[in-house]
Order: structure tokens, then C-alpha cells, then sequence
């Protein structure tokens, strides 16, 4: 996932501070622990943000506190034995995983008292050709040379899956190939294009893109359909026109859906935090545009049960709860 020096730098520096505010603050406040990824990571990063955010607009109330993480399993099992409020994410297939007492997860913790908040950014699929290929349509990706994913990768994992399911696994010849070599052999016409999967906009796509005339491909309401019913690993996402500079047409494409949760939380912070979410969502994104392309139907594709202390606010802003994600009792 794209991060920067100067974004991590400043992260780990608001993360220090937070903390420092942390120690020096009265016990009577709520305090929370936020945990996403490694300071590197594109998901510190916003994690961070989000700490300022809670910081800012509970004007002190809510006291928290940014942790590292190797990543969502350590995660999703810390939240069985956390004692006090935690916010974590996590794509929402491995809390089905985790429900189900499956590896890693089988381990006997209590993962019941898992609860939405709202959607992270999605990591992103990005079916990305040469603009001088004439390809318009994933279909016609049949007897090029397509990069599908850095070898070894989630990405190239996910790639094959989805040129699977359309019928283009054996029709699309998929050379081994680090994705850090994808740029060069666009450049030198050695593949007809390549998948990258980030949040979006990722950065070397942006760069790669003023280099070579590009374009990403949508997939077709069928193709979507069809990539959908591949199970909750996969959901809709929608690359708004100009999220890269030569991007005229918005993209319909998919993604992994990642989430935040928390466990132990109060209804009063978990309102609190949802409410100042989506209201700050615009300016959180001036600042990191990885946030422009959350939407609020996209809570539907997280699985776990909404927080209760959040149910209203979801239904005050007309977002459909599907049943299964109903607090026990509503």
C-alpha cells in the first residue's frame, strides 16, 4: 500500500505526541487504543489521522493512543483479549475465519464481541493497459502479455483469481515478474499492461502515468456481478474521474474490503467517532486522498454487526442495515 518518507515521518511524529497527551491526561477520560498496520504503511498513516481526528473533536474527552501492528491477524486475535477500548482493522473475510475457528484463529478466543464502525479504504484492483493497445474491456486481454500481480504477491494471488472467473486464465499469458518491474515493460512495450492492487491513488500509477498514455479498465456490470460472487473478499469500487491526472472516466472496478471495528467500546465514543468520521471524511482526505473513495454503502460489505451505539446515526443517514449486521436485539 502507497506511504511516503515525509507522510510515515509525520505519523510516527503525531503517533509520539498523541501518546505524550496520552500520559499527561486526567483517568476519568475514555481512553482508546487504535491499531492497524506497520508505521510504514499507507494504513498507519491514516490510522494516525484518525487518532487527531478523535483528539480534536471529542476536545480532549477521548484519549488515543496509536500502536504499530505486524498487520490484521495480530489484529483480529488481539481483539479476543484486549480489556479496554480497541479500535483495529481488518478486511472482514478474516473475521469470518475467526467466528468460525479457523487458522489462525484457533486459538479459543471470543471473537463475538467484534463490532462495525465504518469502511476503510479498499485496496484497490487496477487493471491497468497501454493506452496505444486499443484494449477497452478486461475480455480482450485474451493473447497479450499481462502482468498479473508481482509474483508471490496478495496482488498476483488475487489477479489469477479474477482472470479465473472471467474464463482469461489460460487465454492471457502471465509472465513471472516483480511488480516493481511492471512500469519498464510498459514502457518498453514488453506487456500490454499489468495489476496493481493498493489503495487508491497508488503512487507509482500516478508517476507511471506521465511517463506512458494509460488507461484502467472497468470491469462490466456482468464481469462485477461475476467477480462479486466470488465471495466477501471481493467488493465494488468505484476510481472516481481525476483521481489521476489522466483519468477522464470514472472506473468501476473492485476491491478487498477493509474495515474498522472495535471491541469494548461505549456507545457514547463509538458515536463519537463514527459521527466525526464521516463529517471530517472530505477534509481527512485533502490531507490523504486514499479517503475520497470510502462510501457509506460500503458499511454493508463488513460483516460484523454494527456497533449498537451506531445503529441510528446509519439509519438517520439512510444507509440500508442488512440484517445480518443488526446489534443482537435490534
Amino acid at each position: 500500500m502507497p506511504a511516503t518518507s515525509s507522510r510515515t515521518a509525520l505519523a510516527v511524529t503525531l503517533a509520539a505526541a498523541l501518546a505524550l497527551g496520552s500520559a499527561a491526561s486526567a483517568a476519568a477520560q475514555s481512553r482508546v487504543t487504535l491499531k492497524s498496520a506497520s508505521a510504514e504503511s499507507s494504513y498507519y498513516v491514516m490510522t494516525v489521522q484518525l487518532a487527531e481526528m478523535i483528539r480534536q473533536q471529542s476536545d480532549g474527552e477521548v484519549i488515543p493512543t496509536v500502536e504499530e501492528s505486524q498487520g490484521s491477524v495480530q489484529n483480529v486475535r488481539e481483539a479476543a483479549r484486549r480489556p479496554g477500548a480497541f479500535f483495529f482493522t481488518t478486511p472482514p473475510s478474516l473475521l469470518q475465519k475467526a467466528n468460525a475457528g479457523e487458522a489462525p484463529f484457533d486459538d479459543g478466543g471470543d471473537y463475538s464481541g467484534i463490532h462495525t464502525l465504518f469502511p476503510m479504504p479498499f485496496v484497490t484492483i487496477h487493471f491497468v493497459v497501454r493506452e496505444d493497445t486499443g484494449i477497452d474491456d478486461v475480455s480482450e486481454l485474451a493473447g497479450e502479455t499481462f502482468i498479473a500481480g508481482g509474483t508471490g504477491t496478495f496482488c498476483a494471488q488475487r489477479s489469477t483469481a479474477i482472470l479465473e472467473a472471467l474464463g482469461l486464465a489460460d487465454a492471457v499469458e502471465t509472465p513471472d515478474m516483480e511488480l516493481s518491474g511492471a512500469p519498464a515493460a510498459l514502457r518498453n512495450k514488453q506487456a500490454a499492461g499489468y495489476v496493481t492492487c493498493s489503495s487508491h491513488p497508488t503512487p507509482q500509477l500516478q508517476e507511471l502515468g506521465t511517463i506512458v498514455d494509460l488507461k484502467v479498465l472497468s470491469f462490466t456490470p456482468e464481469q462485477r456481478e461475476t467477480l462479486l460472487a466470488m465471495g466477501p473478499g471481493t467488493g465494488p469500487v468505484t476510481i472516481d474521474a481525476g483521481t489521476y491526472a489522466w483519468l477522464e472516466e470514472d472506473v468501476q472496478t473492485v476491491g478487498v474490503p477493509v474495515g474498522a471495528y472495535a471491541v469494548n467500546m461505549d456507545a457514547e465514543t463509538a458515536r463519537l467517532i463514527v459521527e466525526q468520521f464521516w463529517t471530517q471524511r472530505e477534509s481527512l482526505a485533502e490531507e490523504n486522498p486514499w479517503w475520497a473513495g470510502v462510501r457509506s454503502s460500503q458499511v454493508q460489505q463488513l460483516l460484523a454487526p454494527l456497533h449498537p451505539g451506531v445503529v441510528d446515526y446509519y439509519e438517520e443517514q439512510g444507509v440500508e442495515i442488512p440484517d445480518g449486521m443488526k446489534p443482537s436485539g435490534e
